[in-house]
């Protein structure tokens, strides 16, 4: 599956279809496309980061997101995320619920976020090895101290949406 070619949908501003690209290609242009972000939490509010494996692209080793992924073309936003749950952390049939959307920006990577939570996830048991080395439940203060003093371990997606205050924003 590493070797498979995706396709998104090149959107415009207003998020619109306009044509169809692999996924590398659209980002070598910096065009617009779409992508999700589920975050998971325990039932305590705490967040799960992952830690993205060694063999990643873009930002290998890093603490990142609970778990994201680009939307391909036929595939609905909430299809996306569901799996995103799966393939990279083994989580099937879960019950996402919409959080907010980010409009597409150079701080986003061109990309039209989606953001679903899945709440009262305690436990990650089957995190897939070639997306996630590991994981853990980090509370708000523990993820600010993180930002404050590790915060080149950590994806820039992580920062910013900590900076725009949307990790520990459950409805």
């Amino acid at each position: 599956m590493k070797n498979k070619i995706n396709y998104v949908e090149v959107v415009d501003d207003s998020d619109r279809p306009l044509a169809r690209m692999n996924i590398a290609e659209a980002h070598r242009q910096s065009l617009k496309h779409r992508s999700v972000i589920v975050l998971l939490y325990d039932s305590s509010g705490e967040l799960y980061l992952q830690k993205r494996s060694s063999t990643k692209k873009q930002y290998p080793s890093r603490w990142d997101v609970s778990t994201s992924g680009h939307v391909f073309v036929t595939e609905s936003r909430k299809d996306a995320a569901h799996r995103v749950l799966w393939t990279e952390l083994g989580i099937q049939n879960a019950k996402i619920k919409e959080l907010d959307k980010i409009e597409a920006s150079s701080e986003t990577g061109y990309e039209f976020i989606t953001i679903y939570i899945l709440a009262k996830m305690n436990v990650v048991s089957t995190p897939n090895p070639d997306e996630v080395e590991r994981g853990y439940y980090y509370s708000a203060n523990e993820l600010d101290w993180l930002i404050r003093e590790c915060r080149e371990l950590l994806t820039p997606t992580l920062v910013f949406l900590h900076e725009l205050e949307m990790l520990y924003k459950m409805k």
